[in-house]
């Protein structure tokens, strides 16, 4: 069975090696489309189905693997900011905010089992920073490439005052529902997932207990 991920970030491609197993990485070719009439549950579901249907399409015996993140605060919806001038506006909207962080997994089985859907929520309560922060942070640069303009596993972690919730969906990717799934269909893994969520010893997430 070739296990596919269908996506461009090293964050996702990281989450999903630590099971240990082979897989490659297609980057998908699918377009989003945000609608503000759909909410965001919906939203990051459909991009995920599509990123992993347009990978599917031209690997059909894959089982292949989509995710997308998307914030939601104060009713608007947020993904990548549009450049830096887009960046520090997110970042002023978040100051001092609660918001959820809404990420999806699809997976398409292309040997004609069942395949999955699902979206797991965190919640992420951000200090009160200032303009001066604001400016430093976007020097690093994190932002441009991530959900909200920060990085919760980078230096984005000096924004956060808490998070509740699963850190991996935070950082990009659910892979408790991803690791379920495969070991329903008989793939083994070296990893203990339920250790791994208990000791949360992957990245800065022993911060946040």
């Amino acid at each position: 069975m070739r296990i596919i991920l269908a996506s461009s970030s090293p964050r996702r491609k990281e989450i999903l090696s630590l099971l240990g197993i082979p897989f490659e990485v297609i980057a998908p070719n699918f377009e989003e489309r945000s609608m503000s009439h759909r909410v965001a549950e919906a939203e990051v579901l459909d991009f995920a189905r599509g990123k992993a249907r347009s990978v599917a399409a031209r690997n059909p015996e894959g089982m292949v693997i989509g995710s997308d993140t998307m914030i939601l605060v104060d009713g608007e919806k947020i993904g990548k900011p549009g450049g830096m001038d887009d960046a520090r506006r997110v970042l002023r909207v978040l100051a001092g905010k609660t918001h959820r962080i809404f990420t999806s997994v699809a997976v398409i089985n292309g040997v004609g089992g069942p395949g999955l859907e699902a979206v797991e929520e965190v919640t992420v309560r951000m200090r009160n920073y200032g303009e001066t922060e604001i400016e430093s942070y976007l020097t690093c640069g994190e932002s441009l490439d991530k959900a909200g303009a920060y990085s919760i596993q980078g230096r984005g972690r000096s924004l956060i005052q808490s998070v509740a919730g699963d850190y991996f969906a935070a950082v990009g990717l659910p892979l408790k529902p991803v690791a379920s799934y495969l070991a329903e269909r008989g793939i083994s893994f070296p990893l203990d997932v339920d250790k791994l969520y208990s000791d949360r010893s992957y990245g800065n997430w022993q911060s946040f207990a």
